[in-house]
C-alpha cells in the first residue's frame, strides 16, 4: 500500500471515529434532557433550559449522522435492497448509473442546503438566545455532501469509474444551475433517470429528492424549499419519539429479552393448539411496536424462531410465512412509529390514534393467531400442560421487560409526562433493566448499539425529510386540490371510495416505505376523507393497516425480501409461504376499513 492510499485511509477512519462519536453523543442527550426535565417538573425545580427544542434539533443531527454512517456502511433504505442487506453487486450499467444518480442527487441536495444556511445567516433568528438556526442547519450541506464522499469512496476502484462519478455530477449540476432545466425534454429526462436510479438500486432518498428538485428547478423556486421543509419536519415537537423508541428496542433486542418473553409466552399460551404460533405472533408484534421497524423484527429474531418452530414439525413454508408475517404487526400500537409520523403530518392528536389502533391492532394479531391455531390442530402439535407455578415463574423472570408495554401506556394517557419524554424514560428503563438488572448488555456493548440504532434511524429521518419537500411540491402545484376535484365528479360513493383507498394504499405500500408513504400520500387522501365524512383518527388507522400489508404485498413488499435473506429462500417460495397469511391479514384491513366501529371504539 503507497503512501497516499494509507493517508486516506487514516483519514477515513478519522471521520468515522467522529461520525459515531458524535451520534452517539447525541442519542445519549436526547435521552437524557427530557428525562430531567420531566424530573424537574415533577419536584417542582427549573429544569434545563430550552431542553426541548435543543432536543427537537439534536433530532436533526442525528438524522445526519445516522444517513451518513448508513451510507458509508451501504444501508441506506432502497426499493430493491431492503435496509440491513449488504451486497456486493458492484458491477455492469445499473450500479454505474444508480450510484452515479445518488451521487449527483446528494451534492446538489448539498448546494440547496448550502443557500438554505446562507439565507438564514443574512436573515438570522434565535433558536435559544446566542444560537441562530443557521448553526443548527450546518449539518445539512454538510451531511449530504459526506453521504456523497461515502458514495464515491465505496464505489468502484477502477479510476475510470470514479472520473465518471465525479464528473457526472459536475455537468448535471452545471446543466441545472442554468436555465436548461426549465426545457420540458431535459426535466422528464431527468424524472426518468431518477426513476430509473431507484430501480436500479439507488436509496429512496436520492428518488423523492431528486424529483423534488427537479420539479422545483423547472417551476423557478428555489431549490432550498427541499431542505427548508426537510428541516421543518425533523425538528417538529414529536419526531424526537423516532430514535429514543427505537433506540430501547435496539437495546431489548441486544439482551436477552426475546428469549425471556419466549418463556413466558410458551408456559402461557402452550397448553392451546398452536401456542408456538401464537406466542411468536404476539412476540414479533410486541417488538416491531418498540423498535418501529418490522424489517428489524425479522432480522433480529428470525434465527430464534425459525428452529423453534421447526423442532417443534410445524412445516418450514408455514413457519417461514408466519414470522414474516408477524414482523409487520405491532404497527398500530404504543408507541407506533408510523402513528407518531401520520399524526405529525395529518394534524391529528397522537394519542387518539394511538388508542384507536389497540382494537384494530389485536384483531389483525388475532386472526394470524387463529391461522397457526389451525395448523397446531392439522400439524398435531404435542402441547405444553399449563402448569401455573411454572408460568408465574417464568412471568416473574420477565417482569421488567414485560412491564414495558404498560409503562409507556401509563406514560401516554396517564397525562403525567409528554410523548418525547415518554420515550426518553423508556430508554432508560430499558437501559437499566439490560445492563443492571439482567446484565445482558455490557457497557462496552452500548456505543456499537447505539450507532446501529443511529444507522436505522438516519436512514428513516434522511426519508422523512426529502419526502416533505416532495410533497411540499406537490402542494404548491395544487395536485391534493385536483385529485380532489377528480374524486368528486367521479366517486360518489363513501364505501367505492374505500375501496378505491385500499387498493391504492396496497400498491403504495409494496412500492414505498411506510414513512415516505405517509408524508407524501396522507397531505392527498386527507382531504377526500374529510369529503367522505371519514373520522381523520379512523382514517389513520385505515391508513397504517393498510399500509402494514403492503409490506407483504407481491411482488416488492419489503418483509418478503428480508424474509428471503433471513431465511435464505428464493422469492417464490417466500410469496407461497405468506399467501395464505396475506389473505387472511386483507381480510381483516377491509374490515377495519369498513367497521369504523373497531377503530373508534375506545375514543
Amino acid at each position: 500500500m503507497n503512501l497516499p492510499e494509507r493517508s486516506a485511509q487514516v483519514v477515513a477512519r478519522t471521520f468515522e471515529q467522529w461520525e459515531n462519536t458524535l451520534a452517539l453523543a447525541a442519542l445519549i442527550a436526547m435521552a437524557f434532557l427530557p428525562c430531567v426535565e420531566a424530573i424537574t417538573r415533577v419536584m417542582g425545580v427549573p429544569g434545563v433550559p430550552g431542553s426541548t427544542v435543543i432536543v427537537q434539533h439534536m433530532t436533526l443531527w442525528i438524522g445526519f449522522l445516522g444517513a451518513i454512517i448508513a451510507a458509508r456502511e451501504s444501508r441506506l433504505l432502497s426499493l430493491t435492497k431492503p435496509v440491513e442487506i449488504e451486497t456486493d453487486e458492484r458491477k455492469g450499467f445499473s450500479y454505474w448509473f444508480a450510484r452515479s444518480v445518488a451521487v449527483t442527487v446528494s451534492l446538489i441536495l448539498a448546494y440547496a442546503s448550502f443557500i438554505l444556511v446562507k439565507t438564514e445567516s443574512e436573515y438570522p433568528r434565535d433558536i435559544l438566545p446566542g444560537i441562530p438556526v443557521w448553526v443548527v442547519e450546518v449539518i445539512m450541506p454538510l451531511g449530504f455532501f459526506l453521504i456523497a464522499m461515502e458514495m464515491l469512496r465505496t464505489s468502484k476502484k477502477e479510476p475510470v469509474f470514479r472520473a465518471l462519478l465525479i464528473a457526472i455530477p459536475i455537468v448535471i449540476g452545471a446543466i441545472g444551475l442554468g436555465e436548461t432545466l426549465q426545457t420540458p425534454v431535459v426535466l422528464w429526462a431527468g424524472v426518468i433517470a431518477v426513476i430509473l436510479s431507484l430501480a436500479f438500486g439507488a436509496p429512496i432518498f436520492i428518488g423523492l429528492g431528486g424529483l423534488a428538485v427537479l420539479f422545483f428547478w423547472h417551476d423557478g423556486v428555489p431549490i432550498a424549499a427541499v431542505p427548508a421543509e426537510m428541516y421543518r419536519i425533523v425538528v417538529s415537537p414529536t419526531l424526537p419519539t423516532i430514535p429514543l423508541f427505537t433506540l430501547a428496542g435496539y437495546i431489548l433486542a441486544e439482551g436477552g429479552a426475546s428469549k425471556r418473553l419466549v418463556e413466558v409466552f410458551q408456559h402461557w399460551f402452550g397448553w392451546i393448539p398452536g401456542g408456538t404460533p401464537v406466542m411468536i405472533t404476539l412476540l414479533c408484534g410486541f417488538f416491531t411496536t418498540l423498535t418501529g421497524g418490522s424489517g428489524v423484527t425479522i432480522l433480529a429474531l428470525g434465527g430464534l424462531l425459525l428452529p423453534m418452530l421447526i423442532s417443534e414439525k410445524y412445516p418450514r413454508e408455514f413457519s417461514v410465512g408466519l414470522i414474516t408475517v408477524s414482523g409487520s404487526l405491532g404497527l398500530l400500537f404504543p408507541p407506533s412509529l408510523p402513528a407518531i409520523i401520520y399524526g405529525v403530518t395529518a394534524g391529528v392528536p397522537i394519542n387518539k390514534i394511538f388508542l384507536a389502533g389497540i382494537v384494530p391492532g389485536f384483531f389483525l394479531v388475532a386472526m394470524v393467531a387463529a391461522w397457526g391455531v389451525r395448523q397446531g390442530l392439522i400439524s398435531k402439535v404435542p402441547r405444553r400442560p399449563f402448569r401455573p407455578a411454572e408460568a408465574f415463574q417464568a412471568f416473574w423472570k420477565a417482569k421488567w421487560e414485560a412491564f414495558i408495554p404498560v409503562f409507556i401506556l401509563i406514560g401516554i394517557f396517564g397525562g403525567f409526562t409528554t410523548l418525547v419524554e415518554v420515550a426518553a424514560l423508556t430508554v432508560v428503563y430499558v437501559l437499566v433493566v439490560e445492563v443492571f438488572v439482567y446484565r445482558d448488555v455490557k457497557l462496552n456493548d452500548l456505543p456499537k448499539v447505539i450507532v446501529d440504532c443511529a444507522t436505522l434511524v438516519g436512514g428513516v429521518l434522511i426519508i422523512l425529510g426529502v419526502a416533505m419537500g416532495f410533497t411540499s411540491y406537490l402542494v404548491d402545484a395544487q395536485v391534493p386540490l385536483l385529485a380532489l376535484d377528480w374524486v368528486r365528479e367521479n366517486i360518489q360513493s363513501k364505501y367505492v371510495f374505500l375501496l378505491a383507498l385500499n387498493v391504492l394504499l396496497l400498491i403504495v405500500g409494496c412500492l414505498m416505505d411506510i414513512f415516505s408513504a405517509i408524508i407524501v400520500v396522507v397531505p392527498l387522501i386527507k382531504p377526500m376523507g374529510a369529503h367522505f365524512g371519514i373520522d381523520p383518527v379512523h382514517m389513520a388507522v385505515i391508513f397504517i393497516a393498510n399500509l402494514e400489508l403492503g409490506y407483504l404485498t407481491p411482488p416488492v413488499g419489503m418483509n418478503l425480501f428480508l424474509s428471503a435473506y433471513r431465511f435464505n429462500r428464493s422469492m417464490p417460495e417466500v410469496y407461497k409461504a405468506t399467501l395464505p397469511f396475506f389473505i387472511i391479514l386483507l381480510l381483516a384491513v377491509l374490515a377495519i376499513t369498513y367497521i369504523p366501529a373497531l377503530s373508534l371504539a375506545l375514543l
